[in-house]
């Protein structure tokens, strides 16, 4: 069985996996639902945006389901912690989610220009809300979030859900929120033609540029602003059976920036997620749509790297007691755990990524108004 030590690191990339997974996957539907009240004006076009993603969204739960399902398993602390911390804004995503399936279920049932606007801003909720709040909650790590532990290892979180909604936290929902709807975008785009295309292609390019500067906005304010990142001062035993309290953390400007100071070629990954975005302006622009998508998805890819690589070995710093920070070191499953999931992620991933990549090429192709008009009983 691989080592204890080396478990944790794979771990924490495989989590990382399922996130941009979840946020590529997942990601460009939301996207096209904050984009379907603009980019559809009248209702046929508006079925044509459901459309291109209506067959596909359910299935691209499965990220989400996988990734949560993996921190509960792998991270049991954090999950436990983040869950009792985040409790408001986790509900908050779960409710603007159920307008999901029900939008997509019911929108087209009655034939009611009142019932279906209503059900196509509730899939806007949808798509909208979950990736602010994702966001949000990635600016809040980045500053600490207050719990703490007590000699049992019960947490108890001191902060509220408004102060949640802090400007940095906010910031880094705009950079998320800006992301998504990019990625949908070039989906849109490249699923759709006419006036619909224009719109989607418009509406990417808007954000990809909004992205890249509250992106490079939040770089700055992390660098001269006033939040402190976080340092382990003590010791560490990469072996050791999980113990947050079994090491020293310290403040510091610095904290951050030590990972890319370090290891210089971290630097790829801000510079992938703005010129991911930018060239994925650009080509969606040209209509070289497939291009886009892939731009937007390497996007994705650098902006998650981006806080991942410079919060690491930090999972979930705590603000109120540094030394009860979450790591990969000391929040982690036992060592069977972790090599049980690791092997069975080895079976069932390439399982996951081959029946979505089958299902995606057999329903290929544009979807047109016209098409919509000729099937007026279809699902969407």
């Amino acid at each position: 069985m691989i080592d204890y030590p080396t478990l944790k690191i794979v771990w924490w990339l495989l989590v990382g996996v399922l996130l941009v997974g979840f946020a590529i996957m997942d990601g460009h539907d939301m996207g096209v639902g904050t984009l379907l009240p603009f980019v559809g004006k009248g209702d046929d076009e508006r079925r044509v945006v459901i459309n291109t993603v209506g067959p596909h969204w359910d299935g691209n739960q499965v990220w989400f389901i996988t990734g949560g399902g993996a921190i509960f398993a792998a991270w049991p602390l954090v999950y436990a912690t983040a869950f009792s911390g985040f409790y408001w804004a986790m509900l908050a995503v779960l409710w603007a989610l159920f307008f999901r399936p029900v939008g997509f279920d019911y929108r087209s049932k009655v034939h009611d220009a009142r019932w279906r606007s209503t059900w196509d801003w509730g899939l806007f909720v949808g798509g909208a809300v979950p990736p602010l709040i994702f966001g949000v909650a990635f600016g809040n790590l980045l500053q600490g979030v207050p719990f703490g532990f007590d000699a049992y290892l019960v947490s108890t979180y001191t902060g509220s859900f408004w102060q949640l909604l802090n400007p940095f936290a906010l910031l880094a929902g705009v950079v998320s929120s800006a992301m998504i709807t990019m990625h949908g975008g070039t989906y849109l785009a490249h699923r759709t033609e006419g006036a619909v295309q224009r719109r989607a292609a418009k509406g990417a390019a808007g954000a990809a540029l909004l992205m890249v500067l509250a992106f490079a906005g939040a770089g700055l304010w992390l660098r001269y602003g006033d939040i402190q990142g976080f340092v382990i001062t003590s010791a560490i035993d990469p072996a050791a059976l999980p113990d947050p309290l079994a090491k020293t953390v310290a403040r510091s400007a610095e904290g951050w920036w030590l990972n890319y100071r370090s290891r210089p070629l971290l630097w790829a990954l801000p510079a992938l997620g703005i010129a991911g975005a930018l060239l994925a302006a650009a080509l969606v622009a040209a209509r070289r749509t497939l291009g886009a998508f892939v731009a937007s998805s390497l996007a994705i890819v650098g902006v998650i790297g981006t806080a991942g690589a410079a919060m690491f070995p930090f999972v979930m710093p705590s603000s109120s007691m540094p030394d009860a920070s979450l790591t990969v070191w000391d929040s982690v499953s036992s060592h069977l755990t972790l090599g049980l999931m690791f092997w069975a992620t080895l079976i069932f991933m390439p399982l996951i990524v081959f029946y979505t990549g089958w299902a995606y090429h057999v329903m290929r192709g544009k979807v047109t108004v016209e098409e919509i008009r000729a099937n007026r009983h279809t699902a969407y």
